[in-house]
């Protein structure tokens, strides 16, 4: 299975979601598991760098590409049981080439303007690209919400914003926990510093609602 984790806007947490998304396979489920950097800050990569140089987590095997990369993501799937794809906060060649091959794609967004005016276009670029690929599944995932009871309304006026566009929204969050970036510069997971913690369970939430989705269960595209 091949999971894409991308978006146009930056700053909304991609990499820390393919991150965790990764260990949760690869601890949970057992899973061989690929993580493809797409992103040119190298994030996902200066992770797998630093979690490699500590014995005491689980190896998780990356890689770089740019550019066209649908035929080396369609080689890659056949030899891992999850293919998970970190583009960066652009729309580029290589976030619309993985959109063309990948079984998921997941947009992290935070229920700011500034993020939620990417929907359209992001509309867009999905179905175009299920033309190409009609087994893709796609989602948007509200992430880094604010955690104060009275912002509640913030989160799901973001979530209808998103389905008014015929996509579907997952009910799982993020809310904003110092954790993720501790664990990020860690080279670890939130899912493995407290596995019981709040960010755990929301990551494990967000993974879980991934596994249980049937195409038929999705809104069409427009």
């Amino acid at each position: 299975m091949m999971i894409l984790v991308g978006g146009e806007k930056g700053g909304s947490g991609k990499s820390c979601l393919a991150q965790n998304l990764a260990v949760y396979f690869a601890s949970n489920k057992k899973a061989i598991v690929l993580m493809v950097d797409c992103d040119p800050q190298r994030t996902t990569s200066d992770w797998i760098q630093i979690r490699n140089g500590d014995p005491s987590l689980p190896s998780i095997n990356c890689i770089q590409l740019y550019g066209k990369i649908r035929n080396d993501l369609l080689s890659l799937v056949q030899h891992y049981d999850y293919v998970i794809v970190d583009c960066g906060g652009q729309d580029n060649l290589a976030l619309r080439a993985a959109m063309s091959v990948a079984d998921h794609v997941i947009i992290p967004l935070r229920p700011k303007r500034r993020d939620l005016k990417t929907v359209p276009h992001m509309e867009d670029m999905l179905s175009t690209c299920k033309m190409v690929n009609p087994k893709m599944m796609a989602s948007f995932v509200i992430t880094q919400c604010p955690s104060l009871p009275n912002q509640a309304k913030r989160i799901l006026e973001a979530k209808e914003v998103c389905s008014s566009y015929g996509i579907n929204v997952l009910d799982a969050v993020t809310y904003n926990r110092n954790v993720y970036d501790d664990s990020e510069e860690q080279g670890s997971s939130v899912i493995e510093i407290d596995p019981t913690g709040k960010a755990a369970l929301e990551m494990i939430a967000i993974a879980e609602e991934l596994l249980a989705m049937e195409p038929d269960n999705l809104h069409e595209f427009n």
